[in-house]
Parts: C-alpha cells; sequence; structure tokens
C-alpha cells in the first residue's frame, strides 16, 4: 500500500510540474545592452545647449541680485547716518522699511531661483523623453529585451554597451533645446 500510494504521488507530480526542458523551451532568451547615462548627459548636444543657456539666464539674474545687493549696502550706510539726526520712533520705521526691503530681495532672489530650476527641469524632461524613445527604437531593433544603466551593473563587456549609437541619434534628433525664459 505504501508503496503504490508513492508511485501515485510520483505520477501526479510528474503530470502537474513541466519537465525541465519545456520550462527552457517557454523561457525568453536574454538580450541584454548597457547605457552610460552620465556620459550622454555630458556629451549631448541637446544638454549642453540647455547648460549654456541656463548660464546666461543666471548670468543675468546674478546681475540683477548684485545691483540690489549693492542698493541694499547703500540704504544701510544711509539708516546708519541718520541714526544719529533721526528720532528713536522715526528711526525704527526706517529701520522696519529697510528690512522689509531685504525680505523681498530674499524672496525675490528665492523665486528667481526656484524659476530657473523648473524651465531647467522642463528642458531636460524633453531630453529624457527623446532618449527615451530612441534607446527604445534600438531595443526593438537589436532585440534588447534588458538594458542596464552601465553604473549599476558591476562588469559589462565592452560589446554590450549602446552608449555611442544612443548618443550619436540623440545629437542627431535633438541638438538643441530650446529654454524658456524664467519668470521674473
Amino acid at each position: 500500500m505504501k508503496i503504490s500510494s508513492a508511485i501515485l504521488l510520483l505520477l501526479l507530480t510528474a503530470l502537474i510540474v513541466p519537465p525541465a526542458a519545456s520550462a527552457q523551451e517557454n523561457s525568453t532568451k536574454l538580450n541584454v545592452a548597457v547605457i552610460n547615462i552620465n556620459a550622454i548627459r555630458q556629451n549631448a548636444l541637446a544638454v549642453r545647449s540647455i547648460a549654456e543657456q541656463i548660464g546666461k539666464y543666471r548670468s543675468a539674474f546674478q546681475a540683477e541680485i548684485k545691483k540690489e545687493e549693492e542698493a541694499l549696502r547703500t540704504a544701510n550706510q544711509e539708516l546708519s547716518r541718520q541714526r544719529t539726526l533721526l528720532s528713536a520712533e522715526a528711526f525704527a520705521e526706517k529701520r522696519r522699511e529697510f528690512e522689509q526691503r531685504v525680505s523681498e530681495v530674499q524672496r525675490k532672489v528665492q523665486q528667481r531661483k526656484v524659476n530657473l530650476d523648473k524651465v531647467q527641469a522642463e528642458s531636460m524632461g524633453k531630453v529624457q523623453g527623446a532618449l527615451n524613445k530612441i534607446v527604445s527604437d534600438i531595443a526593438k531593433a537589436k532585440g534588447y529585451n534588458l538594458i542596464l544603466r552601465r553604473d549599476q551593473a558591476v562588469l559589462a563587456d565592452a560589446s554590450l554597451d549602446i552608449t555611442g549609437p544612443v548618443l550619436t541619434a540623440l545629437n542627431r534628433d535633438l541638438a538643441n533645446v530650446v529654454v524658456a525664459e524664467p519668470e521674473k
């Protein structure tokens, strides 16, 4: 009785669990590539274009802020000079006005930084969208079913690297991105 139940269990297991050869036939062949995203971000024409435009906006912004800071320094020196000439109440009022002006400049600096970061992120989003499409197209054309970032792979043969073709396609398809002027 023990032998027949063991045989029955063995037969049922054989029917339920597919053989290893059959499982291998159903599995997809793994075709892997790696991509160096950092190299693409450093060398892509569109990214360089964005960096140049953001740099110009940042320089103009810094020049404007420098003027504001100089005006605040001048106003602070004038306030210090008037300290002995004004009554305590008049001086306190002038000091409060000056501090409000400083707060306004600080708020303006913060808002400009947020606006600059926003247009930079929007522009880089365009590059990322184009990059995603290019990588997807290359994966379909070459039959890749797994693409890893180079910085996340411990070891990868150079023949698996698709960075060059991706960068070439990105530079061809999106050489320049116009960065919108940040709000003031």
